[in-house]
């Protein structure tokens, strides 16, 4: 247990909080696909939520058509003000394809349709529908700093389950390589991306205007996007983050497709334009080499801290991942196919909501 701030206001866990906050004015974006399907964990997320009473649950759907309608059904017995937003359908296809934004489909594009909608209200939080452990006190937890001020606040926790180091991603690419960035320019946003104790964590919530201000990428990196934009919209003084205590969800395997490798280059790509938008040009001749030897040092920081507790630890399993993840140190290239924020979006977040509702009713029916 410590109370070290950052760059960026820390919030911890020193008393197992459950803070007073405006869940009453506030949506929950929720993203699932069909494999939460009655899962145990998306359960625990949806029941947990019946107590927190929010003003609006807004779950994007990302599913074929036939398990729309079940879902729907399923999603019905919660005591919830939620509303489904099937991401899939031809009448959504067909509204993003007249304005020259339909394309790859993933969370970010999922979480970024939902969120027009769910900043209708004058707060919004988002957070995955996969964690084993969900708490009654996040969604307060995240509202709080919103209530005192900030613009943007962004959960942070500890990936450790069952005597084993988890947040490979966040541990073994991102971070190293904002660390190889950082060695290269003290450019602000540099400062930032690096202020944030898990930045890949799923969960953060804005001010509506906030939200209406972030552009995301179609699929995996959607973490690192909405950090972008939050430097731009709020900066250091306007953010906080927030000790989410213990916190377990589903693990992913690092080859495969949606496995660890693949998320690495999403996640890479919008880290790069990320900075690219905001003035950065790294050199992309040395990075790859400076992120492997940061990443190779903060293994054997993590072996000596996971002797240190007799936890598992597969030295040679984690240098592995770092090979694999340096094949995504490359400068982006190609079309830029990242969503425009909502306030610059071509139409209204209610033509979304519309199209949603038709193409779901009729195959629902």
């Amino acid at each position: 247990m410590e109370y070290v701030q950052e760059r960026v206001t820390t919030l911890h866990d020193l008393s197992d909080p459950v803070p007073d906050a405006p869940t009453a004015r506030a949506a929950v974006v929720v993203p699932m696909t069909e494999r939460e399907y009655a899962g145990l964990a998306a359960d625990r997320v949806l029941s947990t939520l019946e107590g927190v009473d929010p003003a609006r649950v807004v779950v994007p759907l990302r599913a074929p058509a036939e398990r729309v309608g079940p879902f729907r059904e399923w999603l019905s017995e919660y005591d919830l003000p939620l509303e489904v937003l099937w991401c899939d359908g031809p009448r959504v296809s067909d509204l993003l394809d007249a304005e020259g934004l339909n394309g790859v489909r993933g969370k970010g594009r999922d979480v970024w349709l939902a969120l027009g909608r769910a900043a209708e209200e004058e707060f919004v939080v988002v957070h995955d529908a996969d964690t084993k452990t969900y708490d009654r006190s996040y969604v307060p937890r995240l509202l709080f700093p919103l209530a005192h001020g900030y613009g943007f606040s962004k959960g942070y926790y500890a990936r450790v389950e069952d005597g084993r180091l988890y947040g490979r991603l966040f541990r073994l690419f991102y971070a190293p390589l904002v660390r190889a960035l950082a060695d290269e320019t003290r450019a602000p946003v540099v400062d930032y991306l690096d202020a944030f104790r898990y930045a890949l964590s799923g969960e953060f919530a804005a001010t509506s205007e906030v939200a209406r201000s972030l552009r995301a990428p179609r699929s995996w990196g959607l973490e690192v996007g909405v950090l972008g934009g939050a430097f731009d919209a709020v900066g250091f003084d306007g953010t906080a983050q927030v000790d989410l205590g213990a916190y377990e969800h589903d693990h992913r395997a690092v080859s495969g497709p949606t496995g660890l490798s693949d998320m690495s280059e999403s996640v890479g790509e919008t880290l790069f334009r990320t900075l690219a938008d905001r003035g950065v040009d790294p050199d992309f001749g040395t990075l790859p080499d400076r992120y492997r030897e940061a990443a190779l040092r903060l293994v054997d920081q993590y072996a000596a801290d996971a002797a240190f507790n007799d936890f598992a630890f597969d030295r040679a399993g984690e240098r592995e991942q770092v090979a694999a993840y340096a094949d995504a140190v490359v400068e982006p290239e190609g079309e830029d196919r990242r969503l425009p924020a909502w306030s610059d979006a071509p139409f209204d977040p209610a033509d979304v909501v519309a199209a949603a509702e038709r193409d779901a009713e009729e195959v629902s029916s």
